[in-house]
């Protein structure tokens, strides 16, 4: 691999150390092209409905580096692909559970792709119930506080949760009682088809944390580096005691809502264009490669490293069984 000197060409305004980030770049690499063989699947057919990450996966991936694996706990939204790939889970295991087959960890193939939960991983909760995970999140951190552990929560959640009443409550009882939990908003502009000056009258969903006493910040989510700086900042805040913090990462969402949606209808015309030119992953690479970081050579490496998994990966998943019948009923009533 070459990227010799890459210590003596550190950015010296960042706090992250080239190796690190170089790991960054290759796990967004990794997410984009899984994402990508995701939609590709859904409109196969052989993948059910996709609500995809391209856009997002600064603000996640940035934000899970920020935090300790294997200890902090992890409430994310429907639109996490790259924290469930950062965590730790695998390209078969998520593309099992988008082809709902036999094997898949989060809930057994049974619910709908990426809804449930993998406590090995600190993988607490997924729905597309919107914003009813983030009282779950304040809970969480609540018991943390009263058992005296040191762990904290980070919740996960887009700019259209912030309009309904979940949200104001768990902001409202995380800062009364001054609990380990961090708000991260990935804020991409649109909730559904409903653009943010239409959800609210504020311009910024960070503002909105002055009226619960906590820290408000809005971060530049396709900024891998800002990201992890802003949720370390929020983290050593929650470990202290000091309470809980809002951020807001705006990002981008370069698809449809869904697999579902047909943003045409409500998107201007050329906006997605714009959007693309702040692409996470190429920005990333320009940065990487100006300062001697990454070169040619390795991130082709990484790209062909990224499809030979994600193609097997997708052959495994294709291969598997569908969960057998038998056990359709286990973990929904009890006799």
């Amino acid at each position: 691999m070459a990227t010799a000197n890459r210590s003596k060409r550190q950015d010296p305004s960042s706090p992250l150390d080239s190796e690190t980030l170089l790991e960054m770049y290759r796990q967004m690499v990794l997410s984009r092209t899984l994402d990508e063989r995701i939609w590709m699947l859904n409109r196969q057919g052989k993948a059910a409905i996709v609500a995809s990450s391209q856009g997002h996966e600064a603000g996640q991936i940035g934000s899970v580096y920020a935090l300790q694996r294997g200890k902090d706990q992890f409430y994310i939204y429907y639109r996490d692909l790259a924290v469930m790939l950062t965590l730790g889970m695998t390209p078969e295991e998520i593309l099992l559970g988008f082809m709902a087959k036999a094997g898949e960890p989060l809930s057994g193939a049974r619910q709908f792709p990426t809804h449930g939960a993998y406590l090995e991983l600190g993988i607490v909760n997924q729905s597309n119930v919107i914003a009813t995970h983030l009282p779950q999140a304040v809970g969480a951190a609540l018991a943390a506080k009263m058992k005296g552990e040191d762990y904290i929560v980070i919740v996960y959640f887009g700019d259209g949760a912030t309009s309904a009443g979940d949200t104001h409550e768990a902001l409202n009882f995380a800062s009364l009682h001054k609990l380990p939990v961090i708000f991260f908003c990935e804020n991409n502009k649109y909730a559904t088809s409903v653009p943010q000056h239409k959800q609210m009258a504020v311009e910024s969903i960070a503002s909105r944390a002055e009226g619960y006493a906590m820290p408000g910040i809005s971060i530049d989510g396709c900024d891998v580096v800002a990201v992890y700086e802003a949720v370390s900042e929020a983290a050593k805040r929650a470990r202290s005691g000091m309470g809980p913090t809002l951020i807001e990462a705006m990002v981008e969402r370069f698809l449809p809502h869904t697999s579902d949606d047909d943003d045409s209808i409500y998107r201007p015309k050329g906006e997605i264009e714009e959007a693309r030119k702040r692409d996470p992953l190429k920005a990333l690479n320009l940065s990487l490669t100006s300062l001697g970081i990454l070169d040619a050579e390795t991130d082709k490496q990484y790209l062909d490293e990224a499809r030979s998994i994600v193609n097997e990966a997708t052959d495994l998943a294709e291969a598997a069984p569908f969960p057998d019948t038998s056990d359709f009923m286990e973990h929904v009533y009890y006799s």
